[in-house]
């Protein structure tokens, strides 16, 4: 019989040697309808969309083939700052029990820190010589409330590292052209997130900046090495599941892992 292909992926670029990772895209799956069709959204989550449990399942084994080795460890996520810590214990497959957190960080080899997205952002960060690695999701909730500055300490904490030598990766999500925001998303980033958005045609509205305002912490936080897909998710339905463009829709899975 013939190997079946891992899935196609937007793969992380700039990590170092040693460090993999990357963000799923919608092909190449198995699910039907609005999760049409790599839906990786693990079913032991608790609340949402319900897909086809057999096609999940066989979404989440054609995704193992992109991650080889590597383990991922999924999150119960609340968009919120919380981090932890995950290695081969907190392994669990798709039926839980999952960590409630927004960001998770790991120094063992072939743990796959792991975060799903539909328009928020995933950033992915890497150290050199394979000393640890950390995924985060970035709505813009958690990223206003300092999911990336707890993930940034936690890991540089762990490794004994500093800022300027992690690399990091930010994934697809929606777009400065697509993100039309009210004012309570405008007063949570206040003055210093001021230049990331700009007036939508609506009175009390903004277009905001999502990856924009993430660099901008990054570069504060002292992370130097900052790369992105420069992709929306909202924009291109062939490519990208969309929460803001479909309401029901399936989730990409972020991952990254020392190996």
């Amino acid at each position: 019989m013939p190997v079946e292909a891992p899935p196609p992926w937007l793969e992380a670029q700039g990590l170092p040697a040693g460090v993999s990772g990357g963000m799923s895209l919608r092909g190449g799956g198995t699910s039907r309808g609005p999760f049409d069709s790599l839906n990786l959204r693990p079913p032991g989550l608790p609340g949402g969309d319900r897909d086809d449990p057999v096609a999940l399942a066989d979404n989440h084994r054609r995704w193992q083939q992109r991650l080889g080795a590597a383990r991922p460890v999924w999150l119960n996520q609340v968009h919120g700052p919380r981090v932890v810590r995950v290695g081969m214990q907190q392994v669990h497959g798709i039926d839980g029990p999952f960590p409630t957190a927004d960001a998770s960080f790991s120094t063992e080899a072939g743990v796959a820190c792991s975060v799903l997205v539909a328009d928020c952002l995933p950033v992915l960060f890497a150290l050199p010589d394979g000393r640890g690695v950390g995924a985060a999701h970035a709505g813009w909730r958690g990223l206003a409330g300092g999911v990336l500055e707890a993930t940034v300490q936690a890991l540089c904490d762990a490794a004994a590292a500093q800022p300027h030598e992690l690399h990091a990766w930010m994934g697809a999500c929606i777009g400065p052209d697509t993100f039309e925001v009210g004012a309570d998303v405008l007063d949570a980033f206040g003055a210093a997130g001021a230049d990331r958005f700009r007036p939508a045609s609506v009175p009390g509205k903004w277009w905001a900046d999502l990856p924009g305002l993430a660099h901008d912490r990054l570069r504060r936080l002292g992370v130097r090495q900052v790369q992105a897909a420069g992709a929306c998710t909202v924009s291109d339905p062939s490519r990208f599941f969309s929460f803001r463009r479909d309401r029901v829709t399936g989730r990409h899975a972020a991952c990254v892992w020392i190996g």
